[in-house]
């Protein structure tokens, strides 16, 4: 049986088709389906793109007096909402999954608190208070708001999973294209407090009109009042646990290129228009990069995906960061690492089919885990980010871009990302199927 169907095989799946199919819309396909995807497109650009381009947040910061000379700190912002985000999506999936009723309105809370997050962050004096509005409040509303989406693409999208999570990651990336380009014109302009403000104004007005389109699949009210035990046997499959583990190493690594990109090439002596426009390249190739591997993890065996990133991801890492001292080089590394690095989480939405071989589980629920276990590496990224850049001892001493201040962190990033190999070595072995 082919990989892409056994994504369609779940018991609770399979019986509601049976019974509803002939009253509802039909999946992979439709005006109704093009239009969910369509606006978790559009969340996924403004939630995951602000996190994604906090990089030309946190170069400002550092050259403001107030926010000067906290490296670790300040890294830490942008994992901190990203990790958060990333750690809670399998409570927020689950309590979805088992009261789908209150999908609409959790989302509309989380909204609020998101858009207080941005808010607050613009009358911060201190980093401690950046950290707990632009990081720990945009991270807890983000995840409120954006972690129902899995559920409705759930609904809306069986054998084109991949794809409608590839285009969903895609999203983000597009986002951080905009965002970085937009945010550097607002802080040289207006400065930080205002900025955080218009994005906020921005953020409301695009994500309200998103959420108008962003409909259940099941008109049948008795059926989204039910409540939804969990099965969490597929926790015992080795495939889960393998993959797992090779999804936290690649994330231990894959935040450092993207939020430093800014502040490398400042130290470089470069315009801080050069970091914006490398941010820029490395999110607009997460669309590729995102796009290709959803549909490659549709046609293939997901370990297959997640060796053609990995590949990229070294290659990139060692043989264009490793001599980016030259503005070209840095602009070929940012596609690169995006496409490979970035389209990394699509394989996500391929990940539960080795383990649907022998247990029942929902697809959302194996992505919130995966999206989880990346927020741990996010969590631990931040500091570690930090501690490398503030401990490198080849800065000035070694060639190439290794004796940048970098240096230690281009070796941990490309160490980090061939891990993501271990999902492969488990086929090979014969435990991931």
């Amino acid at each position: 049986m082919e990989d892409h169907e056994l994504q369609a095989i779940n018991p609770r799946e399979a019986e509601n088709n049976t019974q509803y199919d002939h009253d509802l819309p039909k999946v992979d396909g439709g005006l109704s389906a093009w239009l969910v995807l369509a606006s978790v497109f559009v969340q996924g650009a403004l939630i995951w793109g602000f996190v994604y381009g906090f990089g030309v947040f946190q170069e400002y910061y550092s050259r403001q007096e107030q926010f000067a000379g906290h490296t670790s700190g300040l890294a830490s912002i942008g994992t901190t909402a990203s990790g958060i985000m990333y750690l809670t999506s399998p409570i927020v999936y689950g309590f979805f999954q088992r009261y789908p009723q209150h999908r609409r309105g959790v989302s509309l809370v989380g909204f609020a608190i998101m858009l207080s997050g941005m808010v607050g962050a613009s009358f911060a004096n201190t980093v401690a208070q950046l950290l707990a509005t632009q990081g720990v409040l945009y991270g807890l509303g983000g995840s409120l708001l954006f972690f129902p989406c899995y559920t409705y693409l759930d609904e809306w999208f069986l054998k084109r999973r991949g794809l409608a999570f590839g285009v969903m990651i895609a999203g983000d990336g597009t986002g951080g294209v905009i965002i970085p380009l937009v945010t550097e014109w607002m802080l040289d302009k207006w400065g930080f407090r205002t900025a955080m403000r218009a994005w906020s104004v921005i953020s409301f007005l695009f994500i309200s009109a998103s959420l108008f389109f962003l409909k259940a699949r099941t008109h049948n009210h008795s059926t989204e009042h039910v409540s939804r035990g969990f099965d969490m046997r597929f926790l015992k499959s080795p495939a889960f646990w393998i993959l797992q583990a090779g999804n936290i190493c690649q994330g231990l690594g894959y935040f450092m290129p993207i939020l430093y990109m800014p502040s490398f090439a400042a130290d470089r002596g470069w315009s801080t228009l050069t970091g914006t426009i490398a941010v820029m390249l490395c999110n607009i190739s997460i669309v590729v990069g995102a796009t290709s591997i959803g549909w490659i993890v549709d046609r293939y065996h997901v370990t297959t995906a997640i060796m053609i990133s990995c590949i990229g991801t070294i290659i990139s890492v060692f043989l264009f960061w490793s001599f980016a001292v030259y503005k070209p080089m840095l602009f070929i590394f940012a596609i690169l690492y995006g496409v490979s690095a970035g389209g990394f989480p699509a394989t996500w939405a391929g990940c539960g089919n080795p383990v649907r071989r022998r247990y029942p589980v929902e697809n959302g629920m194996i992505v919130a885990l995966f999206t989880a276990g990346k927020g741990i590496a996010s969590v631990i990224s931040g500091p570690v980010s930090g501690a490398l850049v503030a401990s490198d001892t080849w800065k000035g001493q070694v060639g190439y871009a290794y004796g940048s201040g970098y240096g230690f962190m281009i070796v941990f990033s490309g160490i980090t990302a061939s891990f993501a190999s271990i999902g492969w070595i488990g086929k090979r072995l014969g435990l991931v199927v």
